[in-house]
């Protein structure tokens, strides 16, 4: 009984690893979800809707922003703001969405 529960917790705790591992970075979130949208450049109509809003101050380009925190990202993605709808647990999982504000609020200011 005791050689089974070690098996079972080994594969658990390997299966846990696995899931670690294939977990997308932030910076891959950013790229499928938010790029397309809020890259630099025209064409991309998150960035375009900032410009206007903002006039160049905060900057429109979410990677070039300063004033970014973990947790308005994650406030503007679940919930939505103006234009951009929210996005759903199934589209952006909570791990996903939690390495994403961290890639966000992390290289505000780099101008990637």
């Amino acid at each position: 009984m005791k050689r089974i529960t070690l098996a079972l917790l080994a594969s658990g705790l390997a299966l846990g690893t696995a899931a670690q591992a294939a977990a997308p970075s932030g910076e891959a979130v950013y790229t499928h979800w938010c790029a397309p949208c809020h890259a630099p450049g025209p064409g991309h109509p998150g960035t375009e809707s900032l410009q206007v809003k903002y006039r160049g101050n905060p900057a429109a380009v979410l990677l070039e922003r300063t004033d970014l925190t973990p947790q308005v990202v994650s406030t503007f993605v679940r919930q939505g703001v103006l234009l951009m709808a929210p996005f759903r647990k199934t589209e952006i999982t909570d791990a996903e969405l939690a390495v994403l504000s961290a890639y966000v609020a992390g290289n505000a200011g780099k101008g990637r």
